[in-house]
């Protein structure tokens, strides 16, 4: 009998440091002393300062800093909690105790932190953008404006008038000839790429579908219960502490958790989907007040008719899943088997992914494609190559985002008209204060719109348009589509019958 290839399915071996949840005495054996200012590209040392110091950023942080073909140093750190850059500091600090230099007077709080953080940088340094991505853009903005170069998490945006935003700064960034990494580590992937090469080489013939999973149990903030207000009194530190339950933080547990399956199979297709149409709902919410639903299943649509499926879910007690698979006229691939990392990537002779059926496997074991991430950023830096990932990253983030609006609206969702959406979440996201209200408030009872299908057409929520000063996006005009059955035949003329009668 043959045996079936993919593995057991496991948690998420997202590299998030697992010293972080301590509290760890000590300094940085470097901590306090005041390195020399020099330019990055002149010496043997890059220097990062880190903005958003949750688990994904002390993550990418560590990532940084374990490059071995360059020095790479912390030297500042910034946040909104303190208590969170604390924990993510001690845990830094006990892995990397010869590469962290954040002295007192360089851990930095509040929504103003980041600026503070990025002129200790100089050029040819990395700013690290792990906050919530409502952030992005603010941050992308001032790092173009000092000529740091940039690493940002994915995704980098959540709606279209953020996206237009973003193709305008990033112009900018060319112009600088900055060096901007998007986290989308898969794409660095060295088995995942080969993958690639093996199917535009035709191994498996013409893509013609793709399956996404990303089915789990109770992850990140997706779940949240109404505010206490007793013990969280500012509603805009609570929102941003449980960032995936708002859409206008983090675009919700869908586009946060989701893009990478996506963006693998739409890497895989080498093309981006021109549609979408989705269906999902809230069944198991409880009492929480978030934003999300628990169960999304996407069909996306490319222009040769080639579909993707994207099934998602978070629940507790079923069945889970965390994998991408596709198929081609000739035969199938793994791309990812559970998880993000070891891909495991394979091809397959047919449809049936079995053991007696397989071409090529990719080689054993893996490079982390975390930390390979980082050592092709820091190699173009080194080398001054041209490197910026922000148009990809854009499009992921956007082809993500329609599947979540496909859902919640309960219409079919084009990446023309997405893009170029009046709708924008968080459009006075630089303008946050510590003392002041968040972009969406509680009702009185503190619950908060949630997205129903049918609700809205053009918008996942009760919002008003914005007025946006970034240019829509023209694409060329579309050919209108074939009918499906050939037009009809015109009937026999009827004079004849006329002329027969007038004969007689």
């Amino acid at each position: 009998m043959n045996t079936i290839i993919t593995d057991p399915l496991e948690a998420s071996r997202r590299e998030f440091l697992k010293t972080t949840s301590k509290t760890i005495a000590g300094l940085s054996v470097l901590s306090g002393i005041t390195l020399p200012h020099v330019h990055a590209a002149g010496s043997d040392e890059i220097r990062t300062a880190l903005i958003g110091c949750g688990g994904r950023g002390t993550g990418a942080a560590s990532n940084a800093m374990g490059v071995q073909s360059r020095m790479t140093r912390l030297v500042a750190m910034a946040d909104v909690s303190k208590e969170r850059l604390d924990q993510s500091f001690d845990g830094l600090t006990k892995k990397h105790p010869d590469r962290m230099s954040v002295s007192e007077d360089a851990k930095f709080i509040g929504f103003d932190a980041y600026k503070n953080a990025i002129d200790t940088l100089r050029k040819g340094d990395v700013a690290i953008f792990t906050t919530p991505v409502a952030f992005r853009w603010v941050h992308f903005k001032y790092a173009i404006e000092k000529g740091v170069n940039i690493f940002m998490e994915k995704p980098i945006c959540t709606d279209g008038p953020t996206a237009r935003r973003l193709l305008a700064l990033n112009e900018e960034a060319k112009k600088k000839n900055l060096k901007v990494g998007v986290g989308l580590m898969c794409r660095h992937c060295r088995v995942r790429g080969e993958l690639f090469n093996r199917i535009q080489d035709g191994e498996i013939g013409d893509l013609m579908l793709m399956r996404a999973y990303r089915m789990q149990g109770v992850i990140g903030s997706v779940f949240t219960p109404r505010r206490d207000v007793e013990r969280n009194p500012n509603e805009l530190l609570w929102q941003i502490k449980n960032f995936h339950s708002f859409l206008w933080a983090s675009g919700g547990g869908f586009s946060d958790f989701n893009i990478h399956n996506i963006d693998e199979a739409c890497w895989m297709k080498n093309d981006w989907p021109v549609e979408v149409q989705a269906s999902g709902g809230r069944t198991d919410r409880g009492d929480n007040v978030d934003q999300n639903f628990d169960h999304y299943s996407c069909e996306y649509t490319f222009k040769d008719g080639a579909k993707l499926y994207l099934e998602g879910r978070t629940a507790l007690n079923v069945h889970t899943q965390f994998a991408t698979q596709v198929h081609g006229t000739k035969g199938s691939a793994i791309v990812s088997t559970a998880g993000h990392f070891p891909s495991k990537a394979m091809t397959f002779k047919g449809q049936n992914m079995v053991r007696s059926n397989i071409i090529w496997r990719g080689k054993q074991p893996e490079p982390n494609p975390y930390d390979l991430e980082w050592q092709d950023l820091i190699e173009a830096i080194t080398n001054d190559k041209p490197y910026n990932e922000v148009e990809r990253g854009i499009k992921s983030s956007v082809t993500t985002a329609m599947g979540r609006a496909a859902a919640h609206t309960g219409q079919v969702v084009r990446y023309n008209d997405y893009i170029n959406s009046p709708f924008e979440f968080s459009p006075n996201a630089d303008k946050l204060t510590l003392d002041g209200p968040p972009p969406l408030v509680a009702d009185k009872d503190g619950n908060y719109p949630f997205p129903k299908a049918g609700q809205f057409k053009d918008r996942e929520y009760a919002m008003e348009p914005q007025a946006n000063p970034f240019p829509l996006i023209e694409f060329p005009p579309e050919a209108a589509p074939e009918p499906l059955s050939p037009p009809e035949r015109p009937r026999p003329a009827a004079k004849k019958k006329d002329e027969k009668k007038a004969g007689a």
